[in-house]
């Protein structure tokens, strides 16, 4: 129990309750009781006694000594314990990193990184090629990670660390991506700065009033322009040697106390008044001078000069104790504006999201077909104007009309709190708390989609430029299926194409050459090919045949840019393999150049160029 002066500590009752005894007034095992204070009891054993914190304990004298059994220098915030009830060796400890199990009484622990539990507040990512996605994540530090895996896979090789804190913002530099910039933790710097040649961490900037989770975002119109927000919003233009305050205070200067925090009132009083910080920050993708900035305590500001002056702007439901979670400014003009707003803080679970177009004069809700629940972020789509996709609680949503009506866009990422949406090119990512990140490959047919399009009987949608990836460059045995791996986007051309109904006989893809040579046909009569009874590795190795689907709505069906594979010989996967993903025979690779793909539905062809381009690393 955590409590004030002397009375914090573990107690402990021998009838059922009706007396207590303190047993240990250690700050290591009570402290921060509203975040762990989870006490289980061997059941075999009374006086065995587990206790969570930054470190899981252990007391085998009924609490009055405890010894640290599992945890690590900066704490890994242990939440509950389970043991299991017939074999006490058996111990399972959840935590913010994920789960790990002990079968031997705690002497080892499973690793929790073949768990996808990483719990992220933002995403970005940079400009390399492939590019990276990045974050800050609860208790497991930064993350940065490569969207496309050299070997057929995205490995441990692909991620490190970059310097930010827990929950914060990553920035990386526009210019330069061996430089990674960061929310910093309180107490240190504004910001941090990781070198990914150095691996060094330079700590930039004093620090103003700020969270954790305070935004660090680079101007989209002049890439040498970070900014940051604490109660105000700071600007650099150095790299971080020197510091501009560029608005006032922005948050509320006071408040009621609302009903939801009435049982709270006395504690409240006696803190500051203004406590408020900036929370999020959207630059202008037109003008270097516009910014907009929204407050944890339920502002939103515009400057159009570049922070000479500010403008209040609120949205009148917008009140106090909201939080405005995220900004988007507009990439067709400068008067258009979406906030996110969450107001959990007031016990309201319905979904809020704004959008103006006349820069913050008026405000419309946008949330028809939102589920209850916070949002988290609304983001404008870069190419098609009024595609907008949400980060809710639940799974994204989409919307084709400004965000009048939403639909969910979850396919097959699991139920699970969407913190942060970035459109990367034609990749929608997301950055999950609890699920790590998520990549949607080639978005381009929400870009396409139209009522003409929906009523047709068959499309064939125009295939983004590919770029000729190697499937997979490893030389040496591959990693076996026991090391967690995410896994690569498609090895080849992305084509789309939409039924109205289900196809009443074979539906073809043909792949033509520059010269109109037929160089690959797949059609929905084809059989998946025989695996040879003599192969000699586990059949988990090869690749699942991609059929062509027949029945109605969307389709995907990846080329991957090989001609036939070849009849006879033999047939064994290459060692460049990867669990589930290898084929068991290919044709040869065919080069970059200008394809056509046909597709054939009821007798009726329809054509799309394809642009295969070369690997731009070369």
């Amino acid at each position: 129990m955590e409590a004030r002066g002397q009375n914090g500590g573990l107690y402990r009752s021998d009838d059922a309750g009706a007396n207590w005894k303190k047993v240990n007034g250690e700050q290591r095992v009570y402290g921060r009781g509203s975040d762990f204070a989870c006490v289980r009891v061997d059941p075999t054993n009374k006086d065995v006694v587990y206790v969570t914190n930054t470190s899981t304990y252990r007391s085998t004298n009924g609490g009055e000594t405890f010894t640290a059994i599992k945890g690590a220098p900066g704490g890994d915030d242990y939440h509950t314990v389970w043991i299991n009830p017939k074999n006490p060796n058996i111990i399972a400890l959840a935590l913010d990193q994920g789960a790990t199990i002990s079968v031997n009484h705690g002497r080892t622990w499973s690793s929790w990184y073949n768990q996808p539990t990483a719990q992220f507040y933002h995403v970005s990512t940079d400009n390399q090629v492939p590019y990276w996605v990045y974050g800050g994540q609860q208790e497991s530090g930064s993350a940065g990670i490569a969207s496309r895996g050299n070997d057929g896979e995205i490995t441990f090789r692909e991620w490190h660390p970059v310097g930010a804190a827990e929950y914060a913002y990553v920035a990386p530099d526009p210019l330069n991506p061996n430089f990674i910039y960061g929310g910093d933790m309180p107490g240190e710097g504004a910001v941090t700065r990781w070198n990914r040649i150095t691996g060094e961490v330079e700590h930039l900037g004093k620090p103003g009033r700020h969270l954790r989770t305070y935004p660090v975002i680079f101007s989209y119109k002049d890439p040498h322009v970070l900014y940051a927000g604490m109660q105000y919003v700071t600007k650099t233009s150095d790299a971080g040697k020197t510091w501009e305050t560029i608005s006032p205070d922005l948050s509320r200067e006071a408040y009621d106390l609302p009903a939801s925090v009435s049982a709270y009132a006395a504690a409240a009083k006696t803190q500051a008044t203004r406590r408020g910080v900036v929370y999020s920050i959207a630059p202008s993708h037109l003008d270097v001078n516009v910014l907009w900035a929204g407050t944890d305590d339920g502002l939103i500001h515009v400057t159009r000069d570049g922070g000479a002056t500010w403008k209040n702007i609120t949205p009148a439901a917008v009140t106090p104790w909201s939080k405005v979670a995220q900004l988007d400014s507009s990439h067709f003009d400068d008067q258009t504006c979406y906030a996110a707003i969450t107001r959990l803080r007031l016990d309201d679970m319905k979904p809020h999201a704004y959008r103006t177009h006349d820069g913050g004069a008026t405000w419309q809700e946008i949330v028809r077909g939102l589920p209850d629940g916070p949002v988290n972020a609304v983001r404008e789509d870069p190419v098609r104007k009024g595609l907008l996709y949400a980060a809710t609680e639940l799974a994204v949503y989409v919307s084709f009309n400004d965000g009048d009506d939403w639909q969910p866009l979850r396919l097959n990422m699991p139920h699970t709190s969407v913190r942060d949406l970035v459109v990367k090119d034609e990749d929608l990512v997301a950055g999950t708390h609890g699920r790590g990140f998520w990549i949607l490959d080639d978005i381009s047919p929400l870009r396409q989609m139209s009522a003409e399009i929906a009523a047709s009987s068959a499309h064939l949608f125009p295939p983004r430029p590919t770029i000729r990836w190697p499937r997979d460059t490893n030389t040496d045995t591959p990693l076996p299926p026991e090391e967690s791996a995410g896994k690569n986007p498609p090895d080849g051309a992305i084509l789309y194409y939409y039924l109205k109904g289900a196809a009443t006989g074979a539906v073809t893809i043909e792949i033509l050459d520059s010269a109109g040579k037929s160089v690959r046909t797949f059609s929905s009569t084809d059989k998946a090919p025989a695996i040879p009874a003599s192969l000699n590795v586990p059949t988990y190795w090869i690749r699942p045949f991609q059929p062509i689907a027949t029945d109605a709505g969307m389709h995907r069906f990846i080329w991957d840019l090989h001609g036939p594979p070849p009849t006879g010989g033999r047939e064994e996967p290459p060692i460049s393999a990867v669990y589930q993903d290898t084929p068991l025979a290919e044709g040869p690779w065919l080069p970059a150049g200008n394809y056509t793909v046909k597709l054939t539905v009821a007798g009726q062809t329809q054509t799309q160029p394809l642009v295969v381009n070369p690997d731009p690393r070369h």
